[in-house]
């Protein structure tokens, strides 16, 4: 098989010549060679047609060609050694020869060869240089290697040809052969370099070459060869990862204090009993709306544990790991079967998991399916906000919701940022069609306990819920973000919505004042049957009451939740050790703060938002401005819910107010330019929904400037999106198929999708990183394990970096189960040394790249030339091949940045149009 005229993969004998035939050619190759009275070894090439069977003389090569290695290996003849003994002497025919009588030679195996070489199939098998980063190579029965660069630490220059290592099988069947070459180059490993391996496997594995279907345009005939399987090479993206943050360091922890300790931590000791069935297979089996009456009817108040939500969004700014909550999962299935639920997915978790832990939150899902099948999972769904930050067309929330439902989640917490139950019927629905529980809940706001509430009144709350039982939900929530309801009023609203409505309620809150340990024991003894808690290491503060104080509270009494407290201790010792680890996260909170009564700032929110400002030089003792400012916002929009994204508008409002200033007076005054944030505009543009009580008119106008607001569902004015549509463009900018959960993703993010995407594309999954070594790198010496997938674990050991080298780059050296690795990584502190060339735009036909390393030959480009589609550019030289580069649009030459002589890589940024 050929390509281009130069072989690629021979075989030994033809598969298709018949003995007849075979006797026809080499009479005529005897002949030739008797004819120019040649003595040595050495090939005639002939071409045969494939019609007729006729067969033509092409060439002598008086020499081994590379193809001798099937010939040697079909006859068992050393050919090398025989062309070297008849030289001195020898005859063919005799011992010393090596080479039996013509009579004696029999073809006794069937042999197969592939050229490894350093050629990119994807890339029209442009040759790539480097240095051998790893090499590994197959062996065992049937396999032979002639190699001669292949190796560890091999330089591979543009100078040279690219052929690494020829690989020959050999066996008594074609059959066998074939797999054995299929077992040899899955066993090869070639890092630091593009190689032809994929592409060879599916060659050699393709259905006619089985068959000795194909000649000598089989390559150029056959698109489907070029389908190649994604590479995996995840070491090495791995500790490319690790290596860069070892020379530069984490941007999620620059400028944070670091942990005193980073420990790994240990799970609770003993083998874990078989998970006991639990609400997940009560759920699957009686179905939403039988589990809901279950629910009712169950004497014991449920738990749901919040630590893998909620908890460390309002504690660690969200930047839990996946890494360190599948690690507990199993012990949550086997130790705590009768909790009720845990949240664990959605809110502010989706975007967190791509924008900052570079994780994938499908996949975050998938994992704690699998370890938790007997717990139901809880999502958070900020209704027509789906896990994002604005209104999404409804079928874009239909969509995300039945991925969710697909993917594992069993409960869906809905809620609308203004309590605006026409904003969630969208959601409701789609979560009843996936037919999951659904919990459409209430936000908290106001004072229910003052006599004085005009506003948020009891009245107001129960509306709510009449409206939200009708909508067809099974349960109610109550979602008390900011940790506002005392405990009078806990039990007050509790009572008065299970008189009103034939619900049950799941209450929740959070514990910013204090006191809301209080608030949960109150709405249990109301008759709520189910509420939220954090385990007691990830609990307080701004997160949710202790769990297993809650537990403890009711025990032995008639609303005993029947979880064991020294189970709970278990688990919690292992939340305290992981907790260490992210001390970088960590807010300056250190008690209750009855403040929030005053701003009524959510618990998700409070922390974030002081991170927020002193990211823009606003430091802790003027904390207090922020929160009265927040508190003068809040009055300023009408004393509005607050929770995402509203409470976002209100924060940045807020935080501009203290940093520009500005007054009540001076915000509202319509002869003053104010510089809204585009959250405020999109909040008085009616795209987050309509408030209770309206806009206030003088600040809508103002901020708006003369615009028209929204005064529908803003879903409603949205046109569809085109899934298929998306899809479609999406798979151009991806090197592979969409997933769905890939259009989920991008669909509500698609920037922070994007960027993920790349990232993951160049360094693998860095999520199963331990997560000290994830924000701080690894020590000289340090070693750590790494499982890849089940049974596949990596040993790395870090041994040292280099001083910077010429370009900016420090090579940083590993071991990699036991043998030397290394990589190189850009050091970023040395960037104005040399500054790195300029990269395309992936999908920007405006940049024409370097489609291939080597060195710039000639170039035709000038600045403010017209250029049409296909015009040549400039010229590339390297592997002794010169290689054109055109202009793929029609434009005008506004850059020209390559110059004769100069070196380039792959995807330097050459010429830019207009």
């Amino acid at each position: 098989v050929q390509r281009r005229h130069q072989k690629v993969v021979e075989r030994a004998p033809a598969v298709f010549l018949s003995g007849a035939q075979r006797a026809e050619l080499t009479a005529a190759a005897l002949a030739i060679g008797r004819a120019a009275h040649y003595h040595n070894a050495g090939t005639v090439e002939f071409l045969q047609d494939a019609d007729n069977g006729r067969f033509y003389f092409i060439e002598v090569n008086p020499r081994i060609q590379v193809e001798h290695t099937v010939t040697e290996c079909a006859t068992g003849i050393d050919l090398v050694k025989a062309q070297i003994r008849v030289a001195e002497g020898a005859r063919i025919g005799t011992p010393e020869s090596g080479v039996p009588a013509q009579p004696d030679i029999r073809i006794g195996a069937h042999a197969l060869q592939c050229r490894i070489t350093t050629e990119d199939p994807e890339n029209n098998f442009i040759p790539d240089y480097g240095v051998i980063a790893a090499y590994r190579s197959p062996a065992g029965f049937g396999i032979r290697l002639d190699a001669g660069t292949a190796y560890s630490g091999a330089i591979i220059t543009r100078s040279y040809d690219s052929l690494l290592v020829k690989v020959t099988a050999w066996s008594p069947t074609p059959e066998e052969t074939i797999a054995r070459m299929h077992r040899a180059l899955w066993e090869f490993r070639i890092r630091g370099v593009v190689t032809n391996l994929r592409f060879l496997d599916q060659l050699i594995t393709h259905p006619r070459f089985a068959r000795g279907d194909y000649g000598t345009r089989f390559i150029d005939e056959t698109p489907e060869l070029f389908r190649l399987p994604a590479k995996r090479d995840r070491a090495t993206r791995l500790l490319t990862y690790l290596g860069g943050i070892i020379v530069n360091g984490n941007a999620e922890t620059a400028g944070r204090a670091r942990p005193a300790r980073l420990a790994p931590a240990q799970l609770p000791a003993g083998a874990l009993p078989t998970p006991a069935p639990g609400t997940k297979q009560r759920l699957d089996e009686l179905g939403p709306e039988r589990f809901a009456a279950w629910m009712l009817a169950e004497r014991r108040v449920l738990l749901t544990d919040t630590t893998m939500r909620d908890a460390h969004q309002s504690l660690l700014a969200t930047r839990l790991r996946t890494i360190d909550m599948t690690a507990i999962a199993p012990y949550y299935a086997s130790l705590l079967p009768e909790l009720f639920s845990l949240e664990c997915w959605g809110g502010a978790t989706f975007d967190v998991a791509l924008r900052f832990l570079r994780e994938d939150p499908w996949q975050r899902l998938t994992l704690l399916r699998e370890r938790l099948p007997n717990l139901l999972l809880q999502m958070l769904l900020r209704s027509a906000n789906a896990v994002g930050y604005a209104n999404y067309p409804d079928n874009v929330v239909r969509f995300f919701v039945a991925r969710a439902a697909e993917r594992g989640i069993d409960l869906f917490r809905i809620f609308d940022s203004l309590n605006w139950v026409e904003n969630m019927r969208v959601a409701i629905d789609a979560v009843l069609e996936a037919g999951k529980l659904c919990e459409a809940s209430i936000c908290y706001t106001g004072n229910l306990s003052d006599p004085h509430e005009r506003k948020y009144t009891l009245d107001y709350y129960l509306k709510l819920a009449r409206e939200l039982e009708a909508a067809g939900t099974h349960v109610l929530g109550i979602k008390d973000m900011a940790g506002l309801v005392r405990p009078r009023a806990a039990y007050t609203l509790v009572k008065a919505l299970k008189e009103e409505i034939g619900l049950p309620v799941h209450f929740h809150t959070h514990d910013t004042s204090g006191i809301a340990a209080a608030s949960v024991l109150a709405a249990i003894d109301a008759g709520a049957d189910a509420v939220d808690g954090a385990i007691d290491a990830m609990s307080g503060l701004t997160s949710q009451p202790n769990l297993g104080s809650i537990v403890e509270a009711l025990r032995h009494g008639p609303r005993d939740p029947g979880v064991d407290p020294a189970r709970l201790r278990l688990i919690s010792s292992y939340w305290e050790q992981v907790r260490r680890q992210y001390a970088a996260f960590e807010s300056d909170i250190r008690a209750g703060a009855s403040e929030v009564y005053v701003h009524g700032m959510p618990g998700g929110q409070y922390t974030n938002l002081r991170e927020q400002a002193r990211a823009l030089g606003i430091d802790e003792a003027r904390w207090p401005e922020v929160a009265r400012a927040y508190a003068e916002v809040n009055s300023l929009f009408g004393d509005i819910v607050k929770v995402t994204p509203t409470s976002k508008a209100v924060g940045d409002m807020a935080l501009l107010m203290v940093t520009a200033g500005l007054t009540r007076e001076q915000v509202l005054d319509p002869d003053i330019e104010v510089a809204f944030p585009e959250s405020v505009v999109e909040f008085f543009r009616g795209s987050l929904g309509q408030p209770y009580g309206g806009f206030p008119p003088g600040l809508q106008s103002k901020v708006l400037k003369g615009a028209a607001p929204l005064t529908g569902r803003p879903g409603a004015t949205l046109p569809p999106v085109d899934l298929a549509a998306e899809r479609a463009s999406l798979r151009e900018r991806l090197p592979r198929e969409v997933t769905d959960d890939d259009l989920a993703s991008y669909l509500m993010y698609p920037r922070v999708w994007l960027e993920y995407a790349q990232e993951r594309a160049l360094y693998g999954d860095a999520g199963i990183l331990p997560t000290p070594v994830f924000f701080y790198g690894m020590e000289p010496g340090q070693e750590i394990s790494v499982d890849l997938e089940r049974g596949k674990t990596l040993i790395v050991r870090y041994v040292a970096s280099s001083e910077p080298h010429e370009d900016g780059t420090r090579t940083v050296f590993f071991e990699l189960n036991g043998q030397p690795r290394s990589v190189r990584v850009a050091d970023r502190s040395q960037a104005a040394r040399r500054p790195a060339p300029r990269k395309i735009e992936p999908g920007n036909p405006k940049h024409v790249g370097a489609p291939m390393p080597g060195v710039v030959a000639t170039v035709k480009a000038a600045v403010g030339a017209k250029v049409a589609r296909g015009d040549l550019l400039l010229t590339l030289e390297a592997m002794k091949m010169e290689t054109a580069v055109r202009a793929e649009s029609d434009g005008e030459v506004a850059e020209v940045l390559a110059r004769p002589g100069q070196a380039v890589d792959a995807k330097d940024l050459l010429v830019v149009l207009r």
